[in-house]
């Protein structure tokens, strides 16, 4: 059986994912910190369409390199590979950037750059082995174009986009494929920093005059990882309904 390894489980993008890619055949570890209530939510859920048994959760805080260290030791333990990463857990900081903090600003790099480079580093080892795997990093259409108020998420987010291609060039001669999906408005809690008013402003500069949904970023990020995509490396992938048109 094929194993993903997911980051940001229990977020809206990330539940999904996890089931797109238990519904299609795969065990997932999932990784969360704060979102007991969540997991246990998607656990409740699996169990009901029969699938709990393939997912493990691992409780895990992505600014802790320690914990990082340690959860990598128990996945190494559980599994003897890794075919699928999905680097999808971010943290965001809405502030102006005279008003961001360097220790804030570190903060958001640690969980949305340098964990996604240290589970990458592991990930690969059994990858390069097998030559053979799939890397997808959710970045944002922020880490394209910017964000006003979001400095440190949208410069994370751009340094991710970055990381794709420099790995895909690294990694095609072992037959791995790592792309980059960029989600723009998405109904998520993520989001929920913003009123209503500020949502439908989003919304109005939307073509497709509504926001994405978490399922259909965890289509995307299934097909980058399936024989259908395997021609596909170091892209990055806007879904975005327009937003950036």
């Amino acid at each position: 059986m094929k194993i993903a390894l997911i980051t940001g489980a229990s977020g809206g993008i990330g539940g999904e994912t996890v089931k797109t890619f238990i519904k299609n055949g795969y065990f997932v570890a999932g990784l969360y910190n704060r979102g007991q209530k969540e997991i246990d939510e998607l656990v409740g859920y699996l169990k009901e369409k029969g699938l709990s048994d393939f997912f493990c959760a691992y409780k895990c805080d992505l600014k802790n390199e320690g914990e990082i260290n340690s959860v990598i030791e128990k996945i190494s333990a559980d599994f003897k590979h890794i075919d699928v990463l999905i680097n999808n857990a971010g943290v965001d900081l809405y502030k102006l950037i005279t008003d961001t903090a360097v220790k804030e600003w570190d903060g958001v790099f640690s969980v949305n750059v340098k964990a996604a480079f240290i589970l990458t580093k592991f990930a690969l080892k059994s990858m390069i082995a097998r030559k053979s795997g799939s890397i997808v990093n959710v970045s944002s259409v922020w880490g394209i174009s910017g964000a006003s108020m979001e400095a440190a998420y949208s410069a994370s987010k751009a340094a991710l986009i970055g990381l794709t291609k420099a790995t895909a060039k690294e990694v095609a001669e072992s037959g791995i494929t790592v792309n980059c999906v960029c989600p723009g408005v998405i109904d998520t809690k993520m989001n929920d920093c913003f009123s209503s008013d500020e949502k439908e402003e989003l919304i109005s500069r939307i073509p497709l005059n509504r926001m994405g949904s978490p399922a259909e970023i965890a289509e995307l990020i299934y097909f980058l990882c399936s024989e259908k995509a395997g021609y596909i490396t170091g892209q990055t992938i806007n879904c975005d309904g327009g937003f950036l048109l």
